[in-house]
């Protein structure tokens, strides 16, 4: 039966998505002896330290905080078991029993924001969505950014680039495509972005134009450690040219960048590469 406590944790972590936020569950998997709290018990992490609910207080609490808050990065879940037994030894209690906890990190919906609703971004917004990412698209131009213009969009941001971190909690599972309409909506939008959480950061054009923008940037007090976060021109090398075509080079480049992947050919000196994945 699910207790009033759990109901308010799980009511939280459904908070705590739609906001972007991402948390760590963590739960009492198994326990045996004295211990303060028993199998079942949770417990909400949030990203700053703060928490929901509690799996026994003291210094085991304090430190499966720290377990929760270090797997946030990367979202990978982990288990984690204490013997409460000797202090003097590194124990986290002097209760006699033991404990074994499951942190399970609940990630934001990787999202793909567009910003621009251009032929091309209407283009990414629509193989984002069938690619199965959460798809926000924002423009200046309120008559495009509707669903007559894109159908498959999650939210519509109707306003200017510099306001979309405003508008919109960026988080670290936030791809950014800005298929903008030239440098200087780039050079406005872009700074915010750059102090922000997001995977990917990805802005169109030539690299005459990418030149001009970093121009403008740096005017503005932009270092380079921030430049550097911007993949320009964005996408991968394909010769694209319809927007359909640039719009798989930029998802591409985004896929490649969330899975780890290289970018590289499947295949060199006519052999195919040697992959775990199944082949057809």
């Amino acid at each position: 039966m699910t207790s009033e406590a759990d109901t308010t944790i799980y009511e939280a972590i459904l908070a705590a998505k739609k906001a972007g936020r991402p948390v760590v569950l963590a739960t009492v998997i198994r326990e045996r002896g004295s211990v303060p709290r028993r199998a079942g018990a949770k417990m909400l992490v949030y990203p700053g330290g703060n928490i929901l609910g509690t799996i026994g207080g003291g210094e085991v609490e304090a430190r499966i905080i720290a377990e929760a808050r270090g797997l946030l990065p990367d979202g990978k879940p982990k288990v984690v078991d204490y013997q409460l037994i000797d202090p003097a030894s590194g124990d986290p209690g002097v209760c006699g029993g033991e404990m074994e906890f499951f942190l399970e990190p609940i990630m934001p919906e990787p999202t793909v924001l567009v910003i621009g609703c251009g032929h091309v971004g209407q283009a990414v917004a629509d193989l984002a969505y069938w690619l199965g990412f959460r798809v926000v698209v924002t423009d200046d131009r309120p008559e495009l950014c509707t669903p007559e213009v894109i159908p498959h969009a999650h939210e519509y941001i109707p306003a200017p680039g510099v306001e979309i971190t405003k508008a919109f909690a960026i988080h670290s599972q936030t791809y950014i495509a800005a298929v903008t309409r030239g440098a200087p909506e780039d050079a406005k939008a872009l700074p915010p972005l750059l102090d922000s959480d997001a995977a990917y950061i990805g802005v169109i054009g030539s690299k005459r134009r990418w030149a001009t923008t970093v121009e403008e940037l740096r005017a503005l007090g932009v270092g380079e450690e921030r430049l550097a976060r911007v993949h320009a021109p964005i996408g991968l090398e394909i010769e694209a040219e319809t927007p359909r075509e640039i719009a798989v080079s930029i998802l591409a480049e985004i896929i490649a960048v969330r899975n780890g992947g290289t970018g590289e050919p499947m295949k060199w000196g006519g052999a195919v590469k040697n992959t775990d994945r199944p082949t057809k």
